[in-house]
């Protein structure tokens, strides 16, 4: 059995950090500084973290080569597999002329301003998108419909990874608090109640933020009216789901109250005509069909009733089979937990992305797609999606990679060293976790019991510390490798990851930020916002 070290590096704690964080530092390197292609940086970064894990943690050869495949595996099915089912939806969408229809349902229903339009296609559609799919599903489909309706590639994509945030915790019904309390040991339920009395903070701010980056204050003044509405009420109903009714709704009922408010809204309200801000389309030239709008909604409301039915009905777990990974599960000791190491793959035929599977072939008879059609949509799907799978392979290989070394175990010590600060750098801890899986499910995964433990070291909430893994993750996703390569897979940007990344990374950090002197008031100032005080 493989004993993980800790400080082996000088057996210091300082140099043991930084040589730690090197494959993460590449990964960051690659994307945002000299702005490579994600697969490039995922190979980088892998192959510094396997010289590192190797040389400097000791980590023998075959087990780190094992780690990998573990988490290869993981990032094709399930985390990847949702997004290739999405995407074919997408693309069946675009054959069967729906993508069309709803692009003239938001030209016909919603004020000729792109202001307005960024709200209702990439916060509030966005969100429900997120809500019952999750994994880079709203990104892949909705910047792709943002630029169907004249917004430029590399506008789209930014806007729709800084949208795609606050739902995340909640994302995919519930999924990653789900994830977080089976690896904690915490009650799902006040891990839901925690992140809901964090997320709706930022789902109030993101409009007024996201519509200042684009259109700037003087533009802000013109659509505040808008961006208070389809902020607070979708905030009011994320605090109160997550805390009177349930986690795992808590996104759909948030974004489907949020959408039906904002276009009643819009019915007796709209913005003074700016013609700076028009969408640019020659409105004459889009081909009207027999499809009306309100039939371009059917795809989207099949995969959301059959999304929520099929987590109800717990389909997720017929068929589940439990494989304990030859040459890894066990064979590694937890030198911080004291502990073996369980390295399970745990197969899920009917995981969500399946869910979605079906989705699309229901909506494949509804729409009367045709067969050739159907397996035009196919082929697109696997030319748009493989490179973008590959990537986020080498990307969760890292990471899982780094658990079983035991660089994550050291990063993590390092990052408890600074004591009373902890719970402002809890945020950052979730945000290097979903930077490095993409997926805050995952990320929990990876992550969220080391919360635990700090916190219980340090005297602090474990509630607090194990929601803010999950909370502080979401920020990371916006420039994470997988959600990037989520968007590039239907916008032709491939090779553009980088300039995706130096647009985003500040606004990253930023909310990151902000979430974090949050955290940091509510262990010391704001008890009784910690379920349980």
């Amino acid at each position: 059995m493989f004993h993980q070290l800790t400080m082996p590096i000088g057996g210091a704690l300082l140099p043991t950090f930084i040589v730690a964080a090197l494959p993460i530092t590449t990964v960051l390197l690659m994307l945002g500084v000299l702005r490579r292609p994600g697969w490039q940086a995922g190979l980088a970064g892998l192959g510094v973290g396997l010289a590192v894990a190797v040389y400097g943690w000791q980590f023998p050869v075959g087990m780190a080569f094992n780690a990998v495949a573990l988490g290869a595996v993981l990032a094709v099915w399930p985390v990847m597999w949702v997004v290739v089912a999405a995407i074919f939806l997408f693309n069946m969408t675009i054959r069967a002329g729906r993508l069309d229809a709803f692009r003239v349902w938001v030209l016909d229903n919603v004020p000729n301003d792109r202001r307005v339009v960024l709200l209702v296609v990439g916060f509030l559609f966005g969100s429900l998108l997120e809500a019952v799919a999750g994994t880079g599903t709203p990104i892949a489909i909705t910047s792709a419909l943002l630029v169907t309706l004249g917004f430029p590639v590399l506008d789209a994509l930014v806007f729709m990874l800084i949208f795609d945030t606050v739902p995340v915790a909640f994302g995919a019904m519930g999924l990653p608090i789900t994830v977080l309390a089976a690896v904690t040991g915490l009650p799902a339920a006040e891990l839901g109640q925690m992140a809901g009395r964090q997320l709706p903070f930022f789902a109030f701010l993101l409009p007024f933020y996201v519509l200042t980056i684009y259109s700037g204050v003087k533009g802000l003044r013109a659509v505040w009216p808008l961006a208070l509405v389809a902020g607070g009420s979708f905030a009011i109903t994320q605090f109160l789901a997550a805390n009177f009714l349930s986690y795992a709704i808590c996104d759909v009922l948030a974004a489907i109250v949020a959408i039906v408010v904002t276009m009643t809204f819009l019915r007796y309200w709209k913005p003074a005509p700016d013609a700076h801000y028009h969408v640019n389309i020659d409105r004459a030239s889009i081909a009207r069909t027999s499809v009306t709008g309100r039939q371009s909604w059917y795809p989207w409301l099949i995969v959301a009733v059959i999304a929520v039915g099929w987590t109800v009905a717990n389909l997720g777990k017929i068929g589940e089979v439990s494989i304990p990974w030859p040459g890894l599960d066990k064979a590694v000791y937890i030198t911080v937990y004291q502990k073996a190491y369980p390295a399970v793959w745990s197969f899920q035929p009917l995981t969500t992305g399946t869910a979605v599977l079906v989705a699309a072939l229901v909506s494949a008879v509804v729409m009367r797609l045709s067969v050739r059609d159907f397996f035009g949509a196919a082929k697109d799907t696997l030319r748009q999606t493989a490179v973008p799978v590959a990537t986020v392979a080498m990307i969760i290989g890292l990471a899982y990679l780094m658990n079983y070394s035991g660089m994550t175990y050291s990063l993590g010590l390092g990052i408890v060293a600074v004591g009373p600060w902890f719970p402002f750098v809890s945020a950052f801890l979730g945000w290097i976790a979903v930077f490095l899986t993409g997926s805050d499910t995952s990320g929990n995964a990876l992550f969220g019991n080391m919360q635990v433990v700090a916190a219980n070291q340090l005297g602090l909430s474990p509630t607090l510390m194990a929601a803010t893994n999950s909370t502080g993750g979401v920020f990371g996703k916006m420039i994470s490798p997988q959600s990037i390569a989520c968007g590039v897979a239907t916008t032709g940007m491939h090779g553009k990851e980088g300039a995706i990344v130096a647009r985003t990374f500040k606004h990253s950090i930023f909310l990151t930020l902000l979430l974090g002197v949050l955290v940091w008031l509510q262990q010391n100032h704001l008890h009784w916002m910690i379920p349980g005080h």
